[in-house]
């Protein structure tokens, strides 16, 4: 007896859970999107923000010091071009 009414509740949730993610799916689904919506709007605002502090429109910037390229981590060595000999 006590074997059937494990099975019976082990179906019982299984058809519940089922159920209900058939019902809070969607609404779940939605909410994810307007947060990930919400999140890059706001990383737009900031590199929109960022760019119009720095350079106003029809301004003309010239950096007297050149900028420094970063080197990469990596200790592979140089990339070099080759081409392939018949």
């Amino acid at each position: 007896m006590g074997l059937l009414k494990t099975i019976f509740f082990i179906l019982l949730f299984y058809y519940a859970f089922k159920f209900l993610a058939r019902l809070f799916a969607p609404f779940l689904m939605k909410k994810a999107a307007e947060t990930m919506q919400k999140k890059a709007e706001q990383q737009f605002r900031g590199q929109q923000q960022q760019q119009s502090n720095t350079v106003q429109e029809g301004e003309t910037v010239i950096d007297k010091q050149p900028r420094k390229q970063q080197q990469s981590k990596d200790t592979v060595g140089e990339y070099v071009d080759f081409e392939e000999v018949d």
